[in-house]
């Protein structure tokens, strides 16, 4: 049975120091939660709390209805996958996916039933004699998914799961641990700094900045509506400029370029601070928009082309991504004009806490 995570006002301290501060969560049942940010944010730290295996200095943890504060970690009924797998290199692939059981007493029969079921799911069960050092990175983490999930946890904590693999083998296993979950259907918290890899596999995402939570929302919400600067940082790439917001015309304006902004949650005449993502500008060689600069470097990435352009009105340099082409090719030195997709600019107060696009 899975369950519905819900955190109210918690607070964890390390002597003096408040690591995290007062924060209040609703991991839905059977959800891929993740907790994304920085070292140092805290999001580990809140994970060992949802485990048992720190304090808690304020606030209340319940599984559905029941509080867990004070409950031991064995009797969670979590399965925790951690970023340095921690199988036992003494055991086999079987045996270490039937430890859990094992622990619980389940029959010998009970315990093969299982243990191959989850070996298959996890296609491993080829490799069920072998040790640890036989398998490979993403192997081995197959079989520290496989011990997680064999014993029915109500829920699955996951905690930088994939740091240690190459990226060919990050990608494959975010995509296995994204299939098992909605197969097997069980809560998870996962925690990790790498935005990609959040966005691939959640359904909501936390992010998180000393403490605090800046942003919950889905992948796509997020990205594209990040509720202040911090997060559309962290999220992505973007270009930050400095615009001004006209009430009596509903315009935003910088240099000689303008673009309409209505429903701002501003009544008055402010400065701004736009953020645009590199594949939201539009490059033309031909003269077509009163927004233009300089092509100063470009980068041949593959599929995408990275240029970096210095905007004539202010000199700022700004990134733009292009798709790769063998035609119309921009060379440095060149001047371009540019155009803006309007609609997906994210307009922030001029200190970057609010998004004024943004009504909450």
């Amino acid at each position: 049975m899975s369950v519905n995570i819900i955190i109210k006002n918690a607070v964890k301290k390390f002597g003096d120091n408040t690591v995290i501060s007062d924060i209040s969560l609703d991991i839905k049942d059977k959800e891929l939660f993740t907790l994304l940010g920085p070292s140092g944010c805290g999001k580990t730290t809140l994970l060992r709390m949802i485990a048992g295996f720190n304090t808690i200095e304020g606030g209340e943890f319940f599984f559905n209805d029941k509080k867990i504060n004070d409950m031991k970690v064995s009797t969670r009924n979590i399965g925790m996958v951690f970023q340095n797998y921690a199988i036992f290199p003494h055991y086999s692939v079987r045996q270490n996916v039937e430890f859990g059981l094992r622990n619980r007493k389940y029959s010998k029969a009970a315990i093969k039933k299982e243990a191959d079921k989850f070996l298959k799911l996890m296609q491993i069960y080829e490799l069920r004699d072998r040790k640890p050092e036989q398998l490979s990175g993403g192997q081995q983490q197959r079989v520290a998914l496989a011990r997680a999930l064999v014993i029915k946890p109500d829920v699955l904590l996951m905690d930088e799961p994939l740091s240690n693999l190459d990226a060919k083998l990050r990608l494959e296993m975010r995509q296995v641990i994204r299939d098992i979950q909605k197969e097997v259907g069980i809560t998870t918290v996962y925690v990790t700094h790498d935005q990609e890899e959040a966005m691939a596999i959640s359904d909501r995402i936390a992010v998180m900045s000393n403490g605090e939570i800046q942003h919950v929302g889905a992948p796509q919400e997020i990205y594209h509506r990040p509720r202040n600067k911090f997060v559309a940082t962290f999220i992505g790439r973007t270009n930050f400029i400095n615009a001004s917001y006209h009430s009596n015309e509903k315009l935003i304006k910088f240099g000689d370029f303008s673009f309409s902004a209505e429903n701002l949650s501003v009544q008055e005449d402010c400065p701004v601070l736009l953020s645009v993502r590199p594949e939201d500008f539009i490059m033309h060689k031909e003269e077509n928009s009163p927004l233009k600069g300089i092509v100063k470097d470009s980068f041949f990435l593959g599929l995408n082309t990275h240029q970096l352009v210095e905007l004539n009105h202010n000199q700022q340099l700004v990134e733009i991504i292009r798709e790769s082409s063998l035609e119309n090719l921009l060379n440095v030195g060149e001047e371009v004009y540019l155009s803006i997709k309007n609609h997906k600019i994210n307009i922030f107060s001029d200190d970057g806490t609010r998004n004024l696009i943004r009504k909450d």
